[in-house]
């Protein structure tokens, strides 16, 4: 017996819609994750990008737990010195709730040359609009 391994000429890509309203963040990004990354598949292979692209629509409706909304900090640094500003997540749901999801995804992709890749299959929606859907109304 031999083990087989895909070839990218053989990776067939499915389209998947989620919708985010009323779901956990972390666990809607686990989800979202292993999709992308095509973990799904009996196909799956780790020095490969053969995973799904996926819609995500109604991200500003997504829950937390506890008291995430207020104490749960985004960081980024300017690069000079004193430049490290903080955002709370409640801020960043009500200004661009899209990379709330987006960085949550980000961060539980593999850390290596295939993330990139892997991210670009990602779009988020704010709201329940998709201009993925073909005219007969399934995103396939």
């Amino acid at each position: 017996m031999k083990t087989y391994s895909i070839k990218s000429s053989e990776i067939r890509r499915d389209r998947h819609t989620i919708d985010a309203k009323g779901k956990v963040l972390g666990r809607l990004a686990a989800e979202v994750a292993r999709l992308l990354m095509g973990k799904h598949k009996a196909t799956f292979s780790r020095h490969m990008d053969n995973g799904d692209f996926v819609i995500v629509i109604n991200a500003e409706k997504v829950i937390v737990s506890g008291n995430k909304k207020k104490q749960k900090l985004y960081y980024r640094h300017s690069g000079y010195p004193g430049g490290l500003k903080s955002t709370t997540l409640e801020a960043v749901l009500k200004l661009k709730p899209e990379r709330v999801i987006e960085n949550a995804v980000k961060g539980m992709l593999p850390k290596n040359r295939l993330k990139k890749n892997i991210i670009k299959k990602l779009k988020v929606y704010a709201r329940d609009i998709n201009p993925h859907l073909t005219p007969t109304g399934d995103s396939k």
